[in-house]
């Protein structure tokens, strides 16, 4: 067959809309799962304190009909402990005729990029909660900066030779968790877990969450024997660990797996979500900049840190492969 001559044909045409789907599918990843289950608190200062206490061990306690008291035991002060919030912020700026275009997807460039930004702003809050890092009182040209929850692990860790752990002085983490060198990382093993999750039982803890990055997730998955102990988690209901995979049933209890894609893979915590919180300072908020020119300017901001309310009750096994 041939084509006539002078018949105008789509491969020289101009002007022709892209056939995109008017729904954007956005596979970046937004589960945040260590905040999703934590709790979430209100300070109202960029340096923010909380107390912990313990109970004394228990003793034998009995004593003789009768009998005077003529000394008292010293009572031990709460210990005080705090933590820096810190500012992340992300920023955008559109040209004006955007507002004006026909774009394919959406109604309003500047609506979805706003919420394509804050996606990745509770991303990055995540991110940097779980980061292995000091508190920093910040100063002028310094960022304030929130201790991370590796930062704190300290009772209950389980490191590879030449991992430390972290170090509070004057109330705030000074030094955060030392990593073993790569040669000295180790594979995941079930008594490892075992380990850690009885130290927290020990502390009078609940172990109720492991959370892990992606590798380990596998590795936990293959554990000997932990298959007759998975369960499909069917639909969210009250009290249900957010994102979690499958359950292990461990001998203090049973333990939420889940895997967190914004978190070092080298570390697998162990988690009762009760005893740590996000606490905000100022919300994610979109702040209009000032104008000065043929564009629209805009930065969602939030200012936040992280509570640890006693890290006893929580646990790590540090210094895992990840490969």
């Amino acid at each position: 067959m041939a084509i006539p001559t002078n018949t105008r044909e789509t491969y020289g045409a101009i002007g022709i809309r892209e056939d995109l789907s008017n729904i954007i599918y956005n596979i970046s990843p937004e589960e945040t799962p260590f905040m999703s289950n934590g709790g979430r608190e209100t300070v109202r200062n960029t340096f923010f304190e909380w107390q912990t206490d313990s109970l004394a061990n228990a003793a034998h306690n009995y004593h003789i009909d009768g009998d005077d008291i003529a000394t008292f035991p010293a009572t031990e002060p709460t210990s005080r402990i705090g933590n820096y919030t810190n500012i992340s912020r992300k920023l955008i700026i559109l040209a004006d005729n955007l507002s004006v275009i026909d774009a394919a997807g959406r109604t309003s460039e500047l609506a979805y990029q706003i919420t394509k930004m804050g996606q990745e702003l509770k991303r990055d809050q995540e991110h940097t909660l779980l980061a292995n890092q000091v508190a920093v009182g910040g100063g002028t040209g310094t960022a304030r900066r929130t201790a991370g929850l590796p930062a704190w692990l300290k009772t209950n860790s389980s490191r590879g030779t030449g991992g430390t752990d972290p170090t509070v002085a004057g109330g705030v983490v000074n030094n955060a968790a030392g990593d073993s060198t790569n040669a000295n990382k180790r594979a995941f093993t079930i008594d490892m877990l075992n380990d850690v999750i009885e130290k927290v039982w020990n502390q009078g803890g609940t172990p109720k969450m492991l959370m892990v990055g992606g590798h380990n997730k596998t590795v936990v998955s293959g554990f000997a024997g932990i298959a007759a102990n998975r369960y499909e988690i069917s639909k969210p209901e009250a009290g249900v660990i957010i994102g979690a995979a499958d359950i292990y049933v461990s001998d203090f209890g049973t333990v939420n797996i889940v895997p967190n894609r914004f978190q070092r893979d080298r570390d697998a915590f162990v988690l009762d979500p009760e005893f740590y919180a996000t606490c905000i300072l100022r919300p994610i908020e979109s702040i209009e900049l000032a104008k000065t020119g043929d564009a629209e300017k805009r930065m969602l901001l939030v200012e936040y840190g992280l509570k640890v309310k006693n890290e006893a009750a929580l646990g790590v096994i540090a210094d895992l492969t990840n490969a």
